[in-house]
C-alpha cells in the first residue's frame, strides 16, 4: 500500500483548481509532513497540530476516503 502522501501527490498542480489540489501542494511544501504514514490517526493528529495551511479538515477526510477506496 502506498503512503497517503505518495497517493496525495498525484493531485499536485501548479494552479490548483480545488481544495485537494491545494492540500497536495501545501503538503509537498511541508517538509515535516509524515510522508511514509498510512495511519489516519497519525495524519489527522499531525494536521490538527501543524496543518495551519488547512482551511478545513474535511478536505483531509475527503482525500483520505479516496485514498482508502483507491488503495484497496
Amino acid at each position: 500500500m502506498k503512503s497517503f502522501y505518495h497517493y496525495l501527490m498525484k493531485y499536485r498542480h501548479p494552479k490548483p483548481k480545488d481544495d485537494i489540489s491545494k492540500f497536495a501542494n501545501d503538503a509537498y511544501d511541508d517538509h515535516s509532513f509524515p510522508k511514509s504514514s498510512v495511519s489516519y490517526n497519525e495524519l489527522s493528529t499531525y494536521l490538527e497540530l501543524n496543518g495551519s495551511y488547512m482551511k478545513s479538515m474535511s478536505t483531509f477526510d475527503e482525500a483520505w476516503e479516496e485514498y482508502i477506496e483507491n488503495e484497496k
